[in-house]
């Protein structure tokens, strides 16, 4: 049986950060900045560095998300990877 989350457990949680030499803000539910931070610390870079990474993505598949949206896709990818059968 599949546990709901409980509203206290998700929050959306605002970070500003510097992309391309420009500040910006980023709005994500903890849970997608948990699997975000993670990816970042395994792999030894910065959330900024990530978040660059990711965006460059973003443009590189001319994608119609905005980035938040789009951050979200790819932290539910990243769990998925860990999945047995999951596509």
């Amino acid at each position: 049986m599949v546990t709901p989350p409980q509203s206290d457990d998700i929050k959306r949680e605002k970070r500003s950060l510097s992309l391309y030499g420009h500040r910006t803000s980023v709005a994500l539910e903890t849970p997608f900045w948990a699997v975000i931070d993670d990816y970042a610390r395994d792999q030894d870079m910065s959330l900024a560095s990530l978040l660059a990474t990711i965006d460059d993505g973003r443009i590189a598949a001319k994608s119609s998300l905005g980035l938040a949206a789009y951050l979200r896709v790819w932290a539910l990818r990243q769990v998925q990877n860990q999945l047995p059968n999951v596509q």
